[in-house]
């Protein structure tokens, strides 16, 4: 806690610079993990179970879905839960010198580095694992490293996870100040958060988003069943959420930039195959919130979410006409 907190507290650049350190760790041993388990694929490397060497066999032995097509519906709640953090491109959009360079480059960068590291470990791990054998008693990684016969695997695995977790921790942390700030400065919420220090970073708003992953962890321990649950609840189907917005926004402003007499080339970052690549963002995204409602573990997640949103739409309209009801007034007395 107080190392996530220092690091968002100092400085933008601070925080920059702990991030990528964090995460490197977590990269190299991604990057670590597919070379490793490529050459144990194609029998360069000895893997326990398998002779000569796997290959691909365990993708299509029992077909490609042995279980129903129903799992990847079920599934893409969690899936999209590990997703979470690359709108953070977006939230970093108003700190940035050139955002008309640097974010076209972060859009490519983290589309390459999701294809290779997420894709290709996972890629790696359904080759080595077959299904039935798959579980979440051991981690995958640990799994594979033990049968290719590396040492103390359970060890740096443990290690490499702690400091993903603080990696997760620290943006997850910059991005819920930095929201707090926006709602503020949009007038949303009390301006109190608006208040920069010397350093640019909103203190107050880290602070209370501090408080709250604080409080948060506690109820893991004191209300796993209770408000645990509701809170990862709300907290795994909200990504799925605000990306269903991020598709909807981008293809309102579109219409709005082309009505205003703007052309699309005069855009700095054109979307590729638009508009069937919001349209399939926001029907896939639609999809995996509605067909949770099959798994029964997944299904509070729907029932916790829809109230809490309406919940904030209500208490957003009931402050909004509030405050057009004492400017009427104010403009009355005048």
């Amino acid at each position: 806690m107080i190392i996530i907190f220092t690091s968002n507290a100092l400085s933008v650049k601070f925080f920059g610079e702990s991030e990528f350190y964090f995460a490197s760790i977590k990269v190299l041993a991604i990057v670590f993990f597919i070379v490793v388990g490529s050459l144990a694929v194609l029998g360069i490397l000895p893997v326990k179970g398998y002779h000569p060497n796997p290959l691909f066999h365990n993708l299509y032995q029992d077909g490609w879905f042995p279980t129903g097509f129903k799992g990847v519906f079920t599934t893409m709640l969690t899936v999209n839960f590990a997703f979470s953090g690359t709108e953070l491109i977006g939230v970093t959009a108003g700190e940035v010198k050139d955002p008309a360079h640097a974010i076209p480059k972060a859009i490519h960068t983290t589309l390459w580095r999701l294809i290779i590291f997420f894709i290709g470990s996972v890629a790696v791990m359904a080759t080595l694992i077959p299904w039935r054998k798959a579980g979440v008693v051991e981690s995958p990684f640990v799994l594979v490293f033990k049968s290719i016969g590396l040492p103390f695997a359970g060890d740096l695995m443990n290690f490499v996870i702690l400091t993903a977790i603080l990696s997760a921790a620290n943006s997850g942390l910059y991005a819920s100040t930095r929201m707090l700030w926006s709602l503020a400065n949009e007038g949303m919420i009390s301006s109190v958060f608006v208040k920069l220090t010397r350093n640019g970073v909103p203190l107050i708003a880290l602070i209370t988003s501090m408080l709250g992953g604080i409080f948060a962890l506690l109820s893991s321990v004191t209300a796993a069943a209770t408000v645990y649950l509701v809170l990862v609840s709300i907290s795994g189907l909200a990504v799925v959420f605000v990306w269903m917005a991020i598709a909807l926004s981008e293809l309102n402003f579109r219409k709005q930039w082309l009505k205003s007499g703007k052309r699309v080339e005069d855009l700095a970052f054109v979307t590729p195959w638009y508009p069937f690549v919001p349209i399939i963002a926001f029907t896939a995204s639609l999809l995996s919130c509605i067909l949770i409602i099959f798994d029964p573990t997944q299904r509070p997640a729907l029932f916790y979410m829809i109230p809490f949103v309406i919940g904030c739409y209500i208490i957003y309209y009931l402050k909004t006409n509030l405050n057009r009801f004492k400017a009427y007034l104010k403009g009355e007395r005048k």
